[in-house]
């Protein structure tokens, strides 16, 4: 076979004349796509996606030819569940019905052909364009496949074999033996043979709680020298495998349904790619990065970032409510975000020391995904885990390092600052004399430009470390290292866009009345003050400095902090679930862009913080959920 055409290449041209792109990324020309923004895709001002995945030429080919787009959808297999498309002629919504592969509706020419996700098609699923369909065959046309430009007259990308039964249903064969097809889906009215996504009933998305036999005693504290590093600082800090220190909690663990919890991974990868979209956003904004309250002198490294570094995110945690009154998303902890060793290995642990067999683990595979992040992450040298000198994020880090590690990165943890120095070239090193050249971090983007604002006085102008003529403190800090142009920090600075709670409004605006969202705004609007709204300061953490303010201006339930002085946001109040005395906040970890894994957090206040508790989560069949 023929080389792949170098990236950008056209490979020829579907139906419609519409041009097929080469999306080799190895031999993308950095001068031709110097940054992120080069790689967006336009046509008439519209955004399609991204040069040239599969989804964009989807959506660019139902444009030129139908006038027609749909939904933004964090991975392609989602569009099998899509329900409508928009046209852009009148603004009508178009019903979009699926059939699974082998149904008795077949395919037709100018429908989508969805892959599963899974193995060649690991992450993401693929969607390419039909464009022929025969007794025995089908031609389509897409990219991100293949590579190579067709054939003089050709007007496909490839042929995929099919056959039609005895019963009159129609099968497309993959020519992937580890992947998938899902099916079509055919813009029609016509439901007939189509899959039927009937709304679920909203009670199983009640989380329901369980508690061991009264009899069960089990020995959580096993023997310390057989457990790995990350466990004896985690049995150390608890006293145990367990997740709270409540003697009248350790008995419980709760229950979600299959069903809410195919939700609940779906609107992680929703919420994720809206995030982003929100943060490309921002960062095209001066008015916006204003608002978020960064200073001046870091919008150039911000942008840079996003532009250099947009795909260099290992993991974030989202913060849900779920239950029978819907799935809504608080905010994004991108930065710095923790409870991962609670997730992707106590719950678990704690399941198996005592013998439950409910359903299973929705951390278990969180572990596993982090090792992958961290295996294409470039990392090329070793990685210093950068940590406060505190109990708790000693086994947050040292989980961290386990998968880093395992994926073939020496790792050095410094806990501190203590033991950092300068070389003689300028250079920060650590305590046997090593550049630091990559970080991982427990600490916050914004307790670094804490630092910087408190060096200042209110008439000095703020100055980035690395910056020329900038005076070097005899011992090195924080921001001497986060900030350096030449160390590669992970999570990177743009983190701190959708970290940060001025996110919220942006998202509403852009994604008005979205299923998943919450009113925000950045003043008080007559509406919120009727139903009841939150107050957050746009940089706080933790759940420190959040006023709940019920109808008629009531506080319910409020918290203090370091962050009273900060600039505030207004958010929908939408109740935390309660069972007996525990509010309870689903938390779902995205690696690499897609969902990896959940936990719970609770707590007796309606706030969650950084100091409430997590108990285990099972995931179980709905009919066990709903079993009398």
């Amino acid at each position: 076979m023929s080389p792949s055409a170098k990236f950008n290449t056209l490979l020829g041209y579907a139906p419609g004349n519409v041009p097929v792109y080469s999306s080799d990324y190895h031999s993308v020309d950095e001068q031709e796509f110097p940054d992120r923004r080069a790689y967006r895709s336009y046509v008439d001002g519209i955004f399609m996606g991204y040069k040239w995945q599969c989804v964009e030429f989807a959506r660019r080919w139902i444009y030129l030819n139908n006038g027609c787009t749909f939904d933004n959808i964090p991975m392609a297999y989602d569009i099998f569940y899509l329900r409508s498309m928009r046209s852009l002629r009148d603004h009508t919504l178009l019903p979009l019905r699926s059939f699974r592969n082998g149904s008795l509706r077949h395919p037709e020419p100018g429908c989508m052909l969805i892959w599963e996700e899974g193995g060649e098609f690991e992450e993401t699923g693929h969607v390419a364009i039909i464009t022929e369909v025969f007794a025995d065959r089908i031609r389509i046309v897409e990219q991100n496949v293949s590579h190579h430009v067709w054939a003089k007259g050709q007007h496909y990308s490839r042929e995929l074999r099919a056959h039609i039964r005895e019963d009159g249903a129609y099968r497309i064969e993959c020519s992937y033996d580890d992947a998938v097809i899902l099916g079509w889906v055919i813009q029609t009215d016509d439901d007939t043979h189509a899959e039927s996504f009937s709304p679920l009933d909203m009670a199983l998305f009640n989380l329901q709680e369980r508690r061991l036999p009264d009899s069960e005693h089990v020995a959580d504290k096993p023997d310390i020298h057989k457990l790995q590093p990350e466990e004896r600082a985690f049995v150390t800090f608890m006293g145990g495998y367990r997740l709270t220190k409540q003697l009248q909690d350790q008995s419980i663990y709760f229950c979600m349904s299959e069903s809410a919890m195919k939700e609940i991974r779906h609107a992680s990868n929703e919420m994720h790619a809206m995030f982003m979209q929100a943060t490309d956003h921002v960062l095209e904004s001066d008015v916006l990065l204003e608002r978020f309250g960064f200073p001046r002198l870091l919008w150039p490294r911000l942008r840079q970032s996003w532009n250099d570094r947009r795909n260099h995110m290992i993991t974030g945690r989202l913060d849900f409510s779920v239950s029978e009154h819907g799935v809504k998303v608080y905010e994004y902890n991108a930065d710095s975000a923790s409870c991962y060793m609670e997730c992707g290995h106590v719950q678990g642990r704690w399941a198996d020391l005592h013998g439950v067999r409910d359903g299973r683990d929705p951390g278990d595979h969180l572990h596993e995904m982090l090792v992958h992040a961290w295996k294409k992450s470039a990392a090329d040298s070793v990685l210093h885990i950068m940590q406060d000198n505190d109990m708790e994020e000693t086994y947050h880090a040292l989980y961290m390092k386990s998968a880093i590690e395992e994926a073939g990165i020496p790792c050095k943890v410094i806990r501190g600052l203590n033991d950092l120095a300068w070389d003689a070239a300028g250079n920060v090193v650590d305590r046997d004399g090593e550049r630091i050249r990559i970080v991982w971090k427990t600490w916050a983007w914004e307790t670094a430009l804490d630092q910087l604002r408190a060096e200042c006085d209110e008439d000095e102008q703020l100055q980035l470390p690395d910056a020329p003529g900038v005076q070097r403190y005899a011992k090195p800090r924080l921001v001497d290292v986060l900030l350096r142009k030449d160390v590669k920090v992970f999570e990177p600075l743009w983190t701190l866009v959708p970290s940060n709670k001025a996110i919220l409004p942006v998202l509403w605006e852009l994604f008005p009345d979205h299923f998943g969202l919450l009113d925000a705004q950045f003043s008080l609007t007559p509406d919120l003050r009727r139903k009841g709204y939150v107050t957050k300061p746009i940089v706080g953490r933790c759940g420190s400095n959040i006023s709940i303010i019920g109808r008629g201006e009531q506080v319910i339930e409020e918290t203090s902090g370091q962050f009273e002085d900060r600039d505030l946001m207004y958010q929908a109040y939408f109740k935390l679930p309660q069972i007996g005395r525990h509010h309870l906040q689903v938390s779902t970890f995205v690696v690499e862009g897609r969902y990896a894994g959940a936990c719970l957090r609770v707590d007796e206040s309606p706030i969650i913080t950084g100091k409430s508790d997590l108990l285990p989560l099972r995931i179980v069949p709905d009919s066990d959920l709903m079993k009398p």
